[in-house]
């Protein structure tokens, strides 16, 4: 059995964990059997440069830590060489880095994730990883927006155009005399 200070780190580390994915929006569980050190060290990198977590903890204790932050659902997913990767600001970033290192090494496997509270599938992970980045989808939206304006000025400019007419030009300002 182990000891009263052994058993107190560990319920510390399950709390820290906790605490953690409950402030997280996004998360994602991997298999990561296979991946080399140097592949390894890219993946962290990646990650944490999106603002990524990603740690390897013994599996029951992130077993017990998602239970209690309400993603009871993930405890299967916890066997073998597990480690977890959750963003506290991006939901998409876990899923479209782990996924970009899946797709690499065929060993490293996605097992499933969570987003928004909602514990998901792996096939729901994998469309996570295909959405575009926000930046994309507000450059996508603001040239929606700004579609019909351009058609509006186009079809104006073709109206004078075919009309001969020569918009009238402005009268130069007068300078002040001294």
């Amino acid at each position: 059995m182990p000891s009263a200070k052994i058993l107190e780190q560990k319920k510390q580390i399950v709390a820290e964990l906790t605490e953690k994915l409950q402030a997280a929006v996004a998360g994602v569980v991997v298999k990561y059997q296979g991946i080399n050190t140097d592949e390894d060290t890219k993946l962290r990198k990646a990650l944490r440069e999106a603002g990524v977590e990603y740690k390897v903890y013994k599996n029951s204790a992130m077993a017990r830590a998602c239970e209690a932050a309400g993603y009871a659902d993930l405890k299967p997913l916890f066997e073998g060489m597990t480690a977890i990767a959750y963003s506290a600001e991006d939901p998409i970033a876990p899923a479209k880095i782990i996924k970009e290192y899946a797709d690499k090494v065929k060993t490293f496997e996605i097992k499933g994730g969570f987003i928004d509270g909602e514990v998901i599938d792996v096939a729901k992970v994998e469309a996570l990883a295909a959405t575009p980045s926000k930046p994309v989808l507000v450059c996508k939206i603001m040239g929606s927006m700004m579609s019909p304006l351009y058609g509006l000025a186009y079809a104006l400019q073709a109206i004078i155009d075919k009309s001969g007419e020569a918009p009238a030009e402005e009268a130069p300002a007068e300078v002040a005399a001294e």
